[in-house]
């Protein structure tokens, strides 16, 4: 007799982005992947007004709370309740590919042991026929997964698929006030975990609707980074260094937006281009304003504008 028992667990930790999450669970509801093989956990992490009735209209979806404020926290609860062998993460404003689960089951397969796997999150776009400069900038610059799982050994979390034995390994995501997706990836590493691109594996995320909303997801990173530089002596020196290159990197970048798949046109490629010289002024200004300052994070665009 066949096991009732879920594969996979996806885990959607939750704040304050119900139309967001609306199209997350819908996309996952459109899977290639047999339903009764996934159990999906959204985890509410204080929202102002709980999802429960948009859970409810999702078959096989469960509806948790984590009173810990971050999105570490609310995936470590989901954790906690989850069935499956395998853990699937994807953020509550992200849409997955009909093929996501099933791309990650087939790879997860044939890889040995301790391997993780990320894949490709592309911006989505209601219109098709034209880039706006934000999502022109995104689409080359924004959720780089390939980039960070070869060239750097982690993952985002919004796009990671791994094995219940493997998580027990590594052990849980951390607080707010850092990068956990960075630091996971660092404990993962030291434990003998492997992390292997999956192109197939494919979520989207909305582009941001304004320079504003890109400068406070930066102040959130920029705080993220400064937290873990701050632990290191001689921080002060690698802090200012690495923002003066920061400064001056649209120089070598602009190149890639002009050989970019990802966006098509001369009119795409130069609004790109200057949200790109906008963005990285704005976070020079911002690491070297925050030296001597400390502050808290929050992850929630909502909270951010507050």
């Amino acid at each position: 007799m066949q096991s009732t028992r879920p594969l996979i667990s996806v885990i959607i930790p939750h704040l304050n982005q119900p139309e967001g999450l609306k199209a997350c669970l819908d996309s996952l509801n459109s899977q290639s992947l047999e339903r009764a093989r996934f159990e999906v956990i959204v985890v509410d992490n204080g929202s102002r007004t709980v999802p429960e009735d948009l859970v409810t209209c999702h078959s096989g979806t469960r509806l948790l709370h984590e009173s810990t404020p971050g999105p570490g926290p609310a995936r470590n609860r989901g954790i906690q309740a989850a069935s499956g062998n395998i853990f699937a993460f994807i953020d509550a404003d992200c849409r997955a590919h009909p093929d996501w689960l099933r791309s990650a089951l087939n790879v997860l397969r044939s890889s040995p042991e301790r391997t993780l796997l990320g894949g490709d999150v592309r911006i989505w776009r209601d219109n098709n026929n034209s880039f706006t400069a934000i999502e022109a900038y995104e689409s080359v610059f924004a959720y780089r997964f390939k980039r960070y799982i070869e060239r750097q050994g982690f993952s985002g979390t919004g796009n990671l698929v791994v094995r219940r034995a493997d998580f027990e390994t590594i052990g849980p995501f951390a607080g707010i006030q850092i990068a956990e997706d960075i630091e996971w990836g660092q404990r993962a590493r030291a434990v003998g975990c492997t992390f292997r691109y999956v192109p197939e594996m494919i979520v989207f995320h909305p582009a941001r609707q304004s320079l504003q909303e890109l400068y406070v997801k930066w102040d959130r990173h920029i705080q993220h980074f400064l937290n873990m530089a701050r632990e290191k002596p001689g921080w002060r020196i690698r802090w200012i260094a690495r923002a003066l290159a920061v400064l001056v990197s649209p120089i070598v970048d602009v190149a890639k937006v002009f050989t970019s798949d990802r966006i098509q046109g001369g009119s795409a490629r130069i609004k790109a281009s200057s949200v790109l010289v906008a963005i990285r002024t704005h976070r020079t200004r911002k690491m070297l304003s925050l030296m001597r300052a400390s502050k808290g994070v929050v992850w929630n665009r909502d909270e951010e504008h507050s």
